[in-house]
Parts: C-alpha cells; structure tokens; sequence
C-alpha cells in the first residue's frame, strides 16, 4: 500500500498498481536471495562441530585466564616503552612527510592542479588503502623484524590520514586573508607563512595528536607480524597458551589505550 498525500494534509492509503507490487515483489526475491548467497559463502567453510563446541572452548579459556600473572609485568615494560616509541616517532615521521603532501594537494596552494595535485592525491589514496599489519608485513621482510619496521609502517600508514584531513582543512582556509597578504606585495612563502599556516595549525594540531592516540593502538598489535612492541609478548604468550600473561598484557594493552585517549582528547581540547 502507498501513501497518499490530501490537499488538506492528511494522509490516505493507495493500492500500488500491479507494475509497483511486481517491483516491490522482485526486490523482497533479490533480498532474500542475497541474504542466502551471503550465508553460504560465510559458512562454507565452517565446520559446525567448533562452533557448538565454542561455548565450551571459551569458558574453559576464559577459567585459564583469570588471574593475570602480575608476576610478569616487569617483562613487559620495555615492549610497551618500544610501543609508545613506534607510536610517536611513526607519527612524527608521518608529519614530516605528508605536510608538503598535502600543500602539494590543495587545489589553492598545489603548483599543479592537472598534474600534482592527482600525483599527491595518489600518494595519500595509497597510503590509506594499505592496513598497518600489512605495511609491517612488507617492510619486516625487508628490513628485518625490530621496531624500525613497525616505525616505518606506522609512518606509511598515517601520511594517508594526516595527508587527506589536512589538505582538505587547507582548501577550507579563509581566502581573504590570504588576499589582504598577497595585496600587500608579499611573496609566495611570505603568504604561506603568514596567511596560510596560521589558519590551519589548530587543525594540524588536533590531527596529529589524533593520528598519534590511533597509532597507539595500531602499534600494540605490529609485533604479531615481527615489528616489535607488546605484541611480540601477546604473541608469544599466545603460542605458548600461557593465558593468565595473555590477560596481564591485554589489561595494560586497555590500560595504555584509555590513557592515551585521555591525553589526546585533553589536548585537542585545549587546542581546538
């Protein structure tokens, strides 16, 4: 049934016409089928005697792991210090790199708007199409495990993020203050300098410090793949089954993310 609007603005009840039942028909058909296509390919492969067991496999993991093996934290103190390192200096690394990126980007201050600006754009579409673990991936078959690579994969991955908000916040810039510089019969890097960049370093700010709180929970996982960091010890603690470490590390994990989160929110905060 449609709905029908009155000239006094009430509403009636239509019967659709038999060419609107036959679609709507059709669509409920090609719905249901979907819907059934997608369950067939999610459990293809799945062999349902785990997953009627998993209740039992879970409460039985989740026995092993209480309590955390406190006794073990001292072990894990200078992966979480090598962590926060690959944090801050991927981000800072990022920085360094996707500033001019983004300059590069901006349809007001790119050089080129047919052939640099796309050519910029590419670079942060790549950066952010490429996961983290994947980064770390390549660049430990490269470089070696350690956490130069998780370093480096952090970086990779946040010039992407960095690249894209800040080139949108500089398309976003008050062009009058840019023409009142330029009037004045300032140059090119006198115009960036004093017309520009005041106006988006509030938004570099909270972007970074952003990018920074992500990496932090980013970087807690690279060492799964041999990039260093607290995952080297989850992942160790995970193969050994050695599940009271297991909740000890995931409970700093938690304790060091809500920190972060704390400290990036205070100081877009005052930022912003």
């Amino acid at each position: 049934m449609a709905v029908q609007h009155l000239a006094n603005g009430r509403f009636a009840w239509q019967r659709r016409t038999p060419k609107a039942e036959w679609l709507s028909w059709l669509a409920w058909l090609a719905g249901v089928a979907l819907t059934v296509f997608c369950w067939r390919v999610m459990t293809e492969n799945t062999i349902w005697d785990y997953v009627w067991d998993a209740p039992t496999q879970a409460a039985d993991i989740g026995g092993r792991m209480v309590p955390p093996r406190w006794s073990y934290f001292p072990n894990i103190i200078k992966p979480l210090w090598d962590t926060l390192n690959i944090a801050t200096l991927g981000t800072l690394l990022a920085v360094f790199i996707s500033v001019p990126i983004a300059f590069l980007a901006a349809r007001n201050t790119t050089p080129s708007v047919a052939f640099v600006r796309p050519l910029a754009i590419f670079v942060i579409v790549s950066s952010r199409s490429i996961n983290a673990i994947i980064w770390a991936l390549l660049l430990v078959s490269i470089l070696g495990p350690g956490i130069l690579a998780g370093i480096i994969a952090i970086a990779l991955r946040s010039i992407g993020f960095i690249g894209k908000l800040l080139y949108e916040a500089i398309e976003e810039i008050d062009a009058k203050q840019v023409e009142a510089i330029t009037a004045t019969g300032a140059s090119g890097p006198q115009t960036l300098a004093y017309a520009i960049v005041p106006q988006i370093m509030p938004a570099f700010a909270g972007i970074t410090v952003f990018r920074w709180d992500i990496n932090i929970r980013e970087s807690t996982v690279l060492g799964l793949v041999g990039a260093g960091g607290i995952g080297l010890n989850l992942e160790s603690s995970l193969n050994t089954l050695a599940w009271p470490q297991v909740t000890l590390i995931l409970l700093v994990i938690l304790g060091t993310v809500v920190v972060s989160e704390w400290i990036s929110a205070r100081i877009r905060h005052a930022i912003i």
